[in-house]
């Protein structure tokens, strides 16, 4: 089975997402900000990362880069899902690493085909 790792601050956008991807099928864990994604992400291999930016702690864009770094993470497919549609921003995340960037409030149907996309 896919598994994902989705980090987000908010519950209920953590919510969303696990539902729509494990109705779709997909194995999920749920992190609330980049410093408690990067410790799972270290004892657990995940197939891709979906992560917010704005967090508190580590933002998406700074966990991205540090995934990087991990031998097992280094082509991993990792999407953005933010509010944030700047091109300063998508320029920052690609620069990190990032795969993909979805923009909230996410359409289930764009997502899981944006995920199956980048799985290949």
């Amino acid at each position: 089975m896919t598994s994902i790792l989705a980090v987000d601050d908010s519950a209920s956008m953590r919510q969303m997402v696990s539902f729509t991807l494990k109705g779709a099928g997909f194995d999920v864990r749920e992190a609330t900000d980049g410093v408690e994604a990067l410790e799972i992400a270290k004892t657990e291999s995940f197939d891709l990362v979906l992560t917010d930016v704005n967090m508190p702690n580590m933002n998406g864009i700074e966990l991205v880069k540090n995934l990087r770094q991990l031998d097992n993470y280094k082509f991993t497919p990792m999407l953005m899902l933010t509010t944030e549609s700047a091109g300063d921003m998508k320029m920052q995340g690609k620069q990190a690493g990032a795969t993909g960037w979805i923009v909230k409030p996410f359409n289930p149907d764009q997502l899981l085909s944006t995920i199956k996309r980048v799985l290949g």
